[in-house]
Formats: C-alpha cells, structure tokens, sequence
C-alpha cells in the first residue's frame, strides 16, 4: 500500500469515529462541527457521567448504611484528610490535600487544587440550598469560578471550583464542615470562624 493509501484510510477511519462520537453525545455539548470541538464536548460529556457514576454510587452507598426509609439526623462524620496522589488531566502528580464531611443530609468533599478548591456536594434536592452554598462561600472568602449541577431522581450533584480568598483563613476540613452546616443549619453558618 502506499503512503497515500494509508493516509486516507486513516482519515476516513478517524472521520468515521468522529461522526460515532458525535452520534453518542448530546448536542448541546458540541458547539461546532470542527474535529477539535467534537472532542472537546466528548470530553465535558465523559466528566459528566463520570460524576453522575460517582453520585450513584455515593447514593447507594448511602442507602446500604441507612436501613430506614427516611434519613434521620446524625452528626457530622469527618471522614478523612489525605494527599490524594492521583494525577489529573493535563498535570503531573500533584500533592491535595482532600476532606469529606457526611451526613444523612448531604456529603461534602473538599479538595485544594493550587490556589482553588474543588467542592463536590451531593444531597437530596432541597429548596434554595444552592443560594445558601453561595452565600455560605462569600462568607467564607471563596469566590466562585465554576459550578455544575447535574441532577438524577432523588440526588443532586453540585460541583464547584472555587478560588480562595486573601482573607481566607480555614482549611480544607473546616470548609466542609461549613458547608455541610449549610444544610443542617441555615441559620447558623459560619459563626465559629467569622
């Protein structure tokens, strides 16, 4: 075969792919038709199931650890605080430090990423709770970059990246715990640290 031959039975191939791919995610993730944006829009689709997987699965593992039908109050759990080792796209290994903060109500996870803080929130859908999350954020000397809201039955997924203030003087653990009370406690955010 010649070089040309291959050439062209590699674009065709890599066309065709293209056009699966296409077919496979929804319109409003690819803006354009150009190589670039369809994979793109592939990508931020991929990120989106991949949270949704991760809602899921924190939702049934939620129910195996609570018998009764409705969620009865507990207190705070604070998980953990560890370096996550996992390299993400684009990075070498990168030392964050990570908590989780549980509860019947929601499970918050914190984890800092350089100068921002990637907040993961996942609850039962509750009237005006992405307002007091903001509100609890300000507050707390975060500016919010990013948020995603994916939803599924019962559970919402929140996802935030957020910048950290000069001012700001919490870590990672007492940011969840925060936000964490922003569902317990409406009323009461942020007093211990203000």
């Amino acid at each position: 075969m010649s070089h040309i031959t291959v050439e062209r039975n590699r674009r065709r191939q890599m066309n065709e792919h293209l056009k699966v791919l296409r077919s496979l995610t929804p319109c409003f993730y690819i803006k354009r038709g150009d190589q670039a944006s369809i994979i793109a829009g592939v990508v931020e689709f991929i990120k989106e199931l991949h949270q949704v997987l991760q809602a899921l699965e924190s939702k049934k593992r939620r129910k195996s650890l609570s018998p009764s039908p409705s969620p009865s109050p507990r207190p705070l759990q604070l998980i953990t605080l560890q370096p996550d080792q996992s390299p993400s796209l684009g990075q070498e290994n990168v030392n964050e430090l990570t908590a989780c903060c549980n509860s019947s109500v929601a499970d918050v996870e914190a984890k800092i990423s350089g100068s921002n803080v990637i907040l993961k929130i996942l609850s039962r859908p509750i009237p005006g709770q992405i307002v007091r999350i903001i509100s609890t954020l300000e507050k707390l000397c975060f500016e919010v970059l990013h948020l995603n809201i994916s939803s599924m039955e019962d559970t919402v997924l929140y996802s935030f990246v957020v910048k950290i203030g000069l001012e700001c003087q919490l870590s990672v653990e007492e940011l969840a715990v925060q936000v964490q009370q922003s569902f317990l406690f409406p009323q009461t955010v942020y007093t211990n640290y203000m």
